[in-house]
């Protein structure tokens, strides 16, 4: 997955980089930064960033990893919050922007960023997350690389408080219930299961059912008429995932590389989706797919079923992708920053 939101420590992110929020001086800071330089080796980490000298703001440099399970740590000098008149979001933009051609210049794969200067630099965390999410997303237009971004709980995260009102509020109409009939007391599943046996006991001694069609239907001696062999069947079947997938962007007039970054799906695993008319796609990858293409949501249940999924209102993960979809709300990066704040799996793949 190209951009992936994870709970952990950055000092403990196995990475080809992990970044390190810094100051233009490079000296070991709270917070992250402090949790790096412990987990790298203190002594080392300052004599290699002694060697630096320094950093300019909105710029990055590098030096090794030493004990991190990263190769290298990538020092990313930030701003300051200070109201926002002060062009701190476009300083910010740069200063991942920096570090992201420092990641391309070493040919890294995978690098994980804290929020950078949430915390400890004043950001406010909802401002900070929109900056690094524009970031990445015009990064991974041009660029293959996993970037993972590292929070440390869910409070780290601040999106809307209006969209959030709203999800709960569809959650609570479309999940609770449906959770609350699923585990509703014993006593009165078991009226319902012997309304059903009384039923089809008086259906066994009746006259009328006994030799007629009601159990001649559920007589498997009594195959229903005009039934289809196996082989017949098969010969009929549907699209499948990777058919339809394909025929859909072939009718939205898009391009492979459009709809795979749209879906924040790596260039890799669409290939596989392209050559194997067979492929057996995930759920999660498939509704990132729907995103993507802006599907409606009944697009996305044909889509869903070709992969021999649907949806369910017993499941919180099935009704937040639901809202994003009768709301055509579809920005993947928007809806996996909701799916994590529920702690639910993200989309993509």
């Amino acid at each position: 997955m190209p951009f992936l939101l994870i709970r952990n420590d950055i000092a403990k992110v196995k990475a080809d980089a992990v970044v390190n929020t810094a100051n233009t001086r490079l000296e070991e800071g709270p917070g992250a930064s402090r949790a790096i330089y412990l987990a790298a080796g203190e002594e080392k980490l300052r004599e290699a960033c002694r060697k630096i000298g320094g950093c300019e703001l909105g710029k990055a440099v590098i030096t090794p990893g030493f004990q991190l399970p990263a190769k290298y740590i990538i020092h990313a000098v930030g701003p300051v919050w200070q109201g926002g008149g002060s062009g701190e979001e476009e300083i910010l933009v740069g200063t991942y922007r920096a570090a992201l051609r420092l990641a391309v210049e070493y040919k890294l794969e995978t690098i994980a960023f804290p929020l950078l200067c949430a915390g400890n630099y004043g950001f406010p965390a909802g401002r900070a997350l929109r900056v690094a999410t524009r970031a990445f997303e015009d990064f991974l237009l041009e660029h293959e690389m996993t970037i993972y971004l590292v929070l440390y709980d869910r409070r780290s995260l601040d999106t809307g408080r209006k969209l959030f009102v709203s999800i709960q509020e569809y959650i609570d109409d479309h999940y609770v219930k449906e959770y609350e009939a699923a585990y509703r007391p014993a006593e009165s599943r078991n009226l319902e299961a012997r309304r059903q046996r009384a039923f089809f006991e008086q259906a066994r001694s009746s006259e009328t059912f006994g030799n007629g069609p009601f159990l001649e239907a559920f007589s498997p001696a009594q195959p229903a008429p005009g039934k289809r062999k196996l082989e017949d069947i098969m010969k009929h079947l549907g699209e499948t995932f990777s058919q339809m997938l394909l025929r859909l962007i072939d009718e939205r007039g898009l391009t492979d590389s459009q709809v795979y970054h749209r879906a924040n799906v790596d260039r890799r695993h669409f290939s596989k989706i392209r050559n194997n008319p067979d492929y057996a796609p995930n759920k999660k990858t498939v509704l990132a797919f729907s995103i993507a293409l802006e599907l409606s949501l009944d697009e996305t249940l044909d889509l869903l079923k070709t992969a021999g999924y649907s949806f369910s209102d017993s499941s919180k993960f099935d009704v937040i992708i639901r809202f994003f979809l009768e709301n055509r709300m579809y920005d993947v990066f928007e809806i996996n920053e909701v799916l994590f704040a529920y702690d639910q799996p993200l989309i993509g793949g």
